[in-house]
């Protein structure tokens, strides 16, 4: 349909310049620097403003209209000056180290990772998806432990044979066949009787040495029990907790919140430990060189709280190994105030889900709200990648994995409905956690808590 008004005005004796319309957009998009794609946008008007200019004018206004091209063209590189566009990549986000593509990883950088293939509720097809992504950007090469039956099945849906075949060869992944896994519905204490169950298989691979890390988007309390099975907990631990990166209102800083499902009714000695071990994480993995501790409680005061925080905050005030900040209300778990956050599993569980349901709502939320009309369909165009960014920051998918603090081993715990992008998320996480020496603070904490339990 043609526009309603020409998009130059050409006047006799005058020179042509852009309508009322175009000058309106330059202005809107001056005055919106956020807005990321407006460079291609601009530059596309500009020629076909210069275009239309030509036909409308014909050949006797042919030098206006290249003008006019000119005038466009030179809004759009001054735009362009201003509104550089920003490059996202879903891997730098989780820990903010810098996710470039490693263009060309050396085969001894290369750790080796277990992973439970048949973990997760649309295992194994995304699960292997998102390795054979990973061995291609990550310094990781992939024990891949599932049913043989069940990875045969996969490859001939998805189309991935040629892919594993490849990665096979160049000694990227390995594939490890295993006996029935371990169902999403299943009880814990299954693991003890499904011995060759791939979590149970993948976690013998760590154990023995031969990976340095397990990945599992599997049933998360059969997880916890095999690695307390067959790993073991370290000495001077009572309970391994599941630690959660939450965003914070900094996209540079994130928030460690434990224990987030592991232990459901916890005692005060249990949170003491929990800020120990995430000071350890913090420190070693998201290199924050003095992590500040906060007890999650519902109110700042130290008198405020149910028997487990009033119990708690002595403990944590005493510990001179951490800093500990105090009590932090529910409201300031996302402010960038602290940057450990402990918890009994309980409410660290309903928690991680609320902030789970939060990306979506808010994008509903905001789509809703925003202006009808043609007006409302120009902004919402332009605002389109803004909002996707803000979703994207608060999508578990986007970080892929929680790590199980506590076992003598490096263990990610994936969600359930974890799919390609989240397996790559938690790969590049285990990978970060076996490579930052996380294991030996970790085993150094167990060897001063069982001196000081030795002691008292």
């Amino acid at each position: 349909m043609p526009p309603k008004e020409p998009e130059f005005e050409i006047r006799p004796g005058r020179r042509a310049r852009p309508s009322r319309a175009i000058r309106r957009l330059v202005i809107w998009y001056r005055r919106n620097a956020a807005v990321t794609t407006i460079v291609g946008t601009a530059s596309s008007s500009a020629s076909s403003a210069a275009s239309a200019a030509g036909s409308v004018a014909g050949s006797v206004a042919g030098s206006m209209a290249s003008a006019a091209g000119s005038v466009a063209g030179s809004m759009a590189s001054t735009a362009g000056s201003v509104l550089n566009p920003l490059v996202i990549d879903p891997l730098r986000r989780l820990q903010q180290s810098g996710g470039e593509e490693l263009a060309a990883i050396k085969r001894g950088d290369r750790l080796w990772v277990a992973v439970d293939g048949m973990g997760g509720d649309h295992a194994p097809g995304p699960i292997l998806e998102g390795c054979l992504k990973a061995v291609q950007i990550l310094p990781v090469r992939i024990r891949f432990v599932a049913e043989t039956a069940a990875v045969e099945s996969v490859l001939a849906e998805l189309g991935l044979s040629d892919v594993l075949q490849e990665a096979v060869q160049q000694g990227l992944i390995e594939l490890v066949p295993s006996g029935p896994s371990v169902g999403m519905d299943d009880e814990a204490t299954v693991v003890r009787r499904k011995r060759d169950a791939s979590i149970n298989l993948a976690m013998d691979l760590v154990k023995r040495g031969e990976a340095t890390a397990i990945y599992s988007a599997g049933n998360s309390g059969a997880v916890m029990a095999s690695a307390i099975f067959r790993l073991g907990r370290l000495k001077g631990i009572d309970r391994p907790a599941i630690g959660a990166l939450f965003p914070t209102k900094d996209p540079s800083q994130q928030v460690l919140v434990l224990d987030v499902g592991a232990n459901m009714d916890c005692k005060p000695g249990y949170l003491h430990q929990f800020a120990l071990l995430g000071s350890i994480y913090s420190r070693d993995v998201l290199g924050v060189s003095e992590p500040s501790v906060g007890l999650l409680n519902i109110g700042e005061e130290e008198c405020k709280g149910n028997e487990l925080t009033l119990r708690a905050f002595p403990l944590l005030a005493a510990e001179p190994r951490i800093r500990f900040k105090g009590n932090c209300e529910g409201r300031d778990v996302l402010s960038g105030t602290f940057d450990v956050v402990v918890c009994d599993g309980y409410t660290g569980n309903v928690l991680l889900k609320f902030l789970e349901s939060v990306g979506s709502v808010l994008l509903d939320v905001l789509r809703a709200e925003l202006p009808r009309g043609r007006r409302g369909k120009v902004g919402s165009a332009f605002l389109r990648s803004n909002l996707v960014r803000i979703k994207k920051r608060l999508d578990h998918a986007e970080h892929g994995g929680a790590l199980l603090l506590g076992v003598n081993g490096v263990c990610v715990i994936g969600h359930g409905s974890s799919k390609a992008l989240s397996v790559v998320s938690a790969l590049r996480l285990a990978h970060l956690a076996a490579s930052h020496g996380v294991m030996d603070d970790l085993h150094r904490l167990s060897a001063q808590e069982e001196t000081v339990t030795a002691c008292g």
